[in-house]
């Protein structure tokens, strides 16, 4: 297990490009399964995540050339579906959440599928009830070990129909989305996710033959096709990166210039950082965040105060909730933080509770936040990083700090942060990585 040694106080300034988007990597990686030719992918960020599921994906069999520092080729011509029951698939399965996207595109080509039960951020329940309920529609036989820690779907042949899905769930869109290409007949599925990686996730697949209309709505009809061939593919720059760079910017008193940010796909987040008070402005693909000694808060027309809430997309993205409740520490007024999905994902607030930060927790879900207006800072500490969101979250907490502060468990944040310390030091930042 290794830390972080952070000496807070330093400003950063100069530019940064993010990283790929982490869980579009994840889904058009499984997407490669459904074809036997070639897949280029560009921009794959270098996280933990995306090392283990090529990994994963190298046990199968899935023939893997790097072309450059984020550009991979990905042939599964001779997939090993018997692996996919030993030992060792299980472990590596058991350590990412994303594995349970391999069921729907070897389902779909294969007629058959084999998964353990995912890991992941420990952030609250994560049913997987809209993936399996997606499957049994389109005909497929599931079955679940004793243990209940390992899933074998069927079937024989995968038909299309008409789904309403029970929630927007994104993974669970992707994967009956991938099943649902090489279905015989038209499948409907409404209540889709709609994120940017299912466009992008859409996109790809009909590059290599698919027939998806109603991309980017909640909406999707899906015309069945025999096979899929190869394509190219370049992944978005992280809007989860993007929101984190901007708190980051304004708790550290910042001036930071984020370089290509496909804008067009951000939705409300720009805008909920406004909210906050945040000053800054697209210039073309690029955002640039303006130094401020103090940020204030926007209240609501009726003087109540401003609550930031999780919600489906086009909602704001529950990935930046932690995000954005960390960037409102030194903002002149208050805000009440709701996060709706997940009942864990507040609970590492106490560790900014000890760094000063005027942080009261409802319940599980809700957390009302008192701007500090910058009339003291935050103190040093030492923090435990529980999950990627909640690590960067103390990150920045922590490089605003008096002091020097120590971040235990950053594997957590190695997840789903490309080489972070060094990105961060290349702008002023001082932290030093300690195994």
């Amino acid at each position: 297990m290794s830390e972080f040694i952070i000496d807070g106080g330093h400003k950063l300034h100069g530019e940064i490009v993010p990283q790929g988007a982490k869980n579009e990597a994840l889904q058009v990686l499984s997407a490669v399964l459904l074809t036997s030719e070639p897949v280029t992918i560009s921009n794959l960020p270098d996280i933990r995540d995306t090392q283990r599921y090529k990994d994963i994906l190298s046990l199968m069999g899935v023939k893997i050339t790097k072309l450059s520092k984020d550009t991979f080729t990905f042939q599964a011509d001779d997939v090993n579906l018997e692996v996919l029951t030993t030992p060792e698939f299980g472990r590596l399965s058991a350590s990412i959440r994303a594995s349970i996207m391999v069921l729907g595109p070897l389902l779909a080509r294969f007629g058959k599928a084999y998964a353990g039960r995912p890991g992941g951020d420990q952030i609250g329940r994560r049913p997987l009830t809209t993936h399996f309920e997606g499957f049994e529609n389109l005909g497929a036989d599931i079955h679940l070990s004793e243990d209940g820690n390992f899933f074998q779907l069927e079937s024989q042949h995968l038909k299309g129909t008409y789904m309403l899905l029970n929630e927007a769930s994104v993974t669970g869109t992707a994967n009956i989305v991938m099943a649902a290409v090489l279905a015989e007949g038209k499948t409907t599925i409404f209540n889709a996710a709609c994120e940017p990686y299912l466009y992008q996730l859409c996109t790809m697949l009909n590059k290599m033959g698919a027939k998806i209309s109603g991309i980017g709505s909640n909406l999707l009809t899906i015309e069945g096709v025999e096979k899929l061939h190869g394509c190219e593919h370049r992944i978005l720059p992280d809007m989860i990166e993007i929101g984190s760079f901007i708190g980051m910017a304004a708790l550290t008193q910042s001036e930071l210039t984020i370089k290509d940010c496909a804008c067009e796909h951000l939705g409300i987040i720009p805008y909920t950082f406004k909210k906050l008070g945040i000053d800054f402005e697209q210039k073309g693909d690029d955002i640039v965040i303006h130094e401020q000694d103090c940020y204030e808060v926007e209240t609501n027309m009726d003087g109540s105060i401003l609550t930031i809430a999780d919600a489906p997309w086009p909602g704001f993205t529950p990935d930046l909730i932690s995000i954005a409740l960390v960037t409102a520490i030194q903002a002149r007024g208050s805000v009440l933080i709701h996060q709706k999905m997940f009942e864990s994902r507040l609970f590492f607030v106490d560790n900014l509770q000890s760094m000063g930060a005027q942080i009261t927790l409802c319940d599980p879900h809700r957390a009302i936040v008192i701007g500090l207006e910058r009339r003291k800072p935050l103190r040093a500490t030492t923090m435990y990083s529980p999950d990627i969101r909640a690590g960067v979250s103390l990150l920045i907490a922590a490089l605003s700090a008096n002091g020097t502060s120590t971040i235990q468990n950053v594997e957590q944040i190695d997840r789903g942060y490309q080489n972070i310390v060094e990105r961060l030091n290349n702008l002023g930042a001082v932290i030093e990585r300690r195994p």
